[in-house]
Order: C-alpha cells, then structure tokens, then sequence
C-alpha cells in the first residue's frame, strides 16, 4: 500500500540541484495524508519492537522520526547539519553524490545500548547514512536498522551501511 503511494506521487527533477542529478522528491507523498500514514505505518511496522529511539536525518528525516516515534512511543533524535547544535556534539564528515557535508548528534540523550533505528526519505550513495550509522554508534547507542521510503538501486548505497538491516518501501 505505501509503495504505491510513493509510486503514484513521486516527482522527480532532472538536473537539480546541478547537471546530470535527478532529484526525487519525496515532498508531494508527504504532503497527502493518506499516503504519509501509510508510510509511517509501513516503517513503524517493519521494525516494532526492535528500537527505542528513532533518529531522523536532517531534514525530511525529522518528519518520518517524530511520526514514527509518535506511533512507537519511541523517543526521537534529531541529527543535524553542522553548526546546528549547541553543547558538546559528535561530528561525521562524508561525502554525497554531489558534494561534501557534516552531520552532528548531541551526545548524552539516550542511555548507553539504547536501540536506535535511522530514518531518511532516500538512501542515494548511502554517505548520509552511513554517516548518520556512525554517530549513533559513536555515541554508544546499538543501530538496530534503518527504514527509507525510496532507494536509488543504481547508487549501490545499500553496500556502505554494513550490516544493518535497510528497510526501503519502494526501490527503483
């Protein structure tokens, strides 16, 4: 059911946000309410009852996680572009598909071993999560998964996060 959605609204923009990338974007599925149930639905039943906490990625992230957590009764982090932070933080330098950037997670919120699961809107080259996989462990929290709406096949990001189980609703 939520694949469909995805399928059904999903806009993709050729040569955003520079030449040669085709952005997919996520926000017309979010913004129907029956499909951003079902996709939230979909990913808190994927994974319940192995997470505590959800950490969601800068920005559409934040959306699916405080959903998710809602839904869960799971606490949520937030993992923020650099310099977003204040108090002592955690940083992750990666690359993406067309650049460079900077994650930070606010270390202290959780209880060490707290289980965690990841939540992005794409999984691309797999850089932001990665990164995002790193922190959670950094900080000594357990990675239990991660949960995506779209994956991008033909980036291979799904070979840079280990063995964390990915969850994606629909894949092309």
């Amino acid at each position: 059911m939520a694949a469909a959605h995805v399928e059904a609204l999903l806009a993709s923009y050729p040569d955003f946000p520079q030449p040669n990338i085709l952005f997919r974007d996520l926000n017309p599925v979010f913004a129907d309410a029956v499909a951003f149930r079902a996709i939230i639905d979909d990913l808190a039943d994927q994974h319940r009852g192995q997470f505590d906490a959800v950490a969601g990625i800068e920005a559409r992230g934040f959306l699916l996680a405080a959903a998710v957590g809602y839904a869960a009764n799971a606490a949520v982090l937030a993992v923020r572009k650099g310099g977003k932070l204040p108090g002592t933080v955690l940083i992750e330098e990666y690359d993406l598909e067309y650049g460079s950037a900077r994650l930070e997670l606010e270390v202290g919120q959780l209880s060490a071993g707290t289980r965690v699961l990841i939540l992005d809107d794409v999984l691309a080259t797999g850089g932001t999560i990665a990164a995002t996989s790193r922190l959670i462990e950094r900080a000594g929290y357990t990675l239990t998964g991660v949960g995506v709406v779209l994956e991008l096949t033909d980036l291979h990001g799904r070979e840079r996060l280990g063995t964390a189980p990915v969850h994606a609703i629909m894949s092309i």
